[in-house]
């Protein structure tokens, strides 16, 4: 196969492979530019490919891959290392401190809410939120585990059935 014909059955593809490449990366201008990588790769590494072969399906792992790779590479570059003593970067909220008068109030109104439970149901499941494991909150409370799980589980249902003006 020639480079001529090689080119002109990549170029063949060019629908297809824009509709894939917006598959994977949900925006028209990143699919363009998978695209124009994927031809640069393709056309660069044209030695590589066997006649024998589907050139279609040999494109389709090319893009697949540089999609893959340029994610890796974006979540590498958008990782934060924080080498101070305290980690004082990774501890530090980058939002502001200032909480909206929306938040307060759904804050508050969950407060309630929560506090209007039982005790037996109430302390098991603040405790579960602060991070407990539910073995520390059965030695703690000297109950079994399939207790705590049990109410921790009809406290969430409580909170959802109270709240569903708040949900979504």
């Amino acid at each position: 196969m020639t480079a001529l014909e090689f080119n002109a059955k990549i170029l063949g593809l060019k629908d297809k492979l824009q509709y894939f490449a917006y598959s994977l990366t949900a925006n028209k201008e990143d699919a363009d530019d998978l695209i124009q990588d994927t031809f640069l790769k393709a056309i660069t590494n044209k030695d590589k490919f066997d006649p024998a072969t589907n050139l279609k399906a040999w494109v389709y792992t090319i893009m697949k891959n540089t999609f893959i790779n340029k994610y890796r590479k974006d979540t590498k570059v958008n990782t934060i290392i924080d080498s101070t003593k305290d980690l004082y970067y990774l501890n530090n909220s980058n939002s502001a401190d200032s909480a909206t008068p929306d938040s307060d109030y759904n804050h508050g109104e969950l407060v309630k809410v929560i506090d209007e439970l039982q005790d037996d149901h109430r302390i098991p499941f603040q405790m579960h939120f602060q991070g407990y494991k539910y073995k520390e909150i059965a030695e703690t409370l000297n109950l079994s585990i399939g207790t705590v799980k049990s109410r921790i589980f009809f406290s969430r249902k409580k909170l959802m059935e109270k709240l569903r003006d708040f949900q979504n």
